[in-house]
């Protein structure tokens, strides 16, 4: 295992670990807010759809909510890449019904084993964790519909292989749509050879015109970006974005 994923697996095994099956509101441990101020996930999820499966937003890790930026419909397949502690994949379940499926795939055994417990805490039977990397998902070609992130492509070393297995996984005409992490203003050397700033979810982040350009190398067509929200790095030069990203499979 290489030190990023080293680095990544450990910070959020010990993040699992700080999260009950039904998170306080006050926790907020977060992708981003772990490290600084919130960068566009707080207010994103309704209270409906929480209370549907019995969670609070508090329990995501995220920089948004990708569930937003597509309506699923009944009986269709969903990914969730780096689903962490189930939020994305529950509430996918929820909007796909008995007939559809939901799967999330984490590296991480506490966060598999939180999700499978919220998954059991909300009555949910639609919906898989499995354990993989985001760059070897283990699902077959041409599998699901709709592929979803969360604050997790940023994590990877190589986020071209990401966005290729997301194509592999993809049905022609599916679709990519998730909430990442870009650099918008290049971030300080030194900062981006620190290992808990990458685990944090901004040394890994691309500039825009890079990840587009990951997409289109893969077959995507259409890549869109639309960032939300900005940080800057304190006493650094630069700046990262969430961005909510879409892209379809021809």
């Amino acid at each position: 295992m290489s030190e990023v994923r080293e680095a990544v697996r450990s910070r959020y095994a010990g993040i699992a670990k700080q999260i009950t099956v039904i998170p306080a509101e006050d926790q907020a441990v977060g992708c981003c807010q772990a490290d600084g101020p919130d960068c566009g996930c707080s207010g994103s999820y309704s209270v409906e759809d929480l209370e549907s499966i019995g969670l609070s937003e508090s329990v995501s890790l995220g920089c948004g909510n990708p569930t937003m930026l597509v309506q699923l419909e009944a009986g269709q397949v969903v990914l969730d890449l780096g689903s962490g502690a189930g939020l994305d994949v529950l509430l996918s379940a929820k909007r796909v019904g008995p007939g559809g499926h939901a799967y999330g795939v984490d590296m991480t055994d506490e966060m598999l084993a939180l999700a499978n417990a919220n998954r059991e805490k909300a009555d949910i039977h639609n919906a898989t964790f499995l354990k993989g990397t985001i760059e070897n998902v283990p699902l077959p070609d041409a599998s699901v519909d709709v592929v979803i992130s969360n604050c997790v492509i940023n994590l990877a070393e190589d986020k071209g292989a990401v966005i290729k297995e997301a194509f592999r996984v993809l049905r022609p005409g599916g679709l990519f749509a998730v909430a990442d992490m870009v650099e918008l203003d290049p971030l300080d050397e030194r900062l981006k050879k620190q290992l808990d700033s990458w685990a944090g979810c901004i040394s890994g982040t691309i500039p825009i015109d890079q990840y587009r350009a990951a997409l289109l190398d893969a077959g995507f067509t259409t890549p869109d970006f639309n960032v939300h929200a900005t940080q800057s790095i304190p006493g650094m030069a630069g700046q990262v974005g969430s961005a909510y990203i879409t892209a379809g499979k021809p």
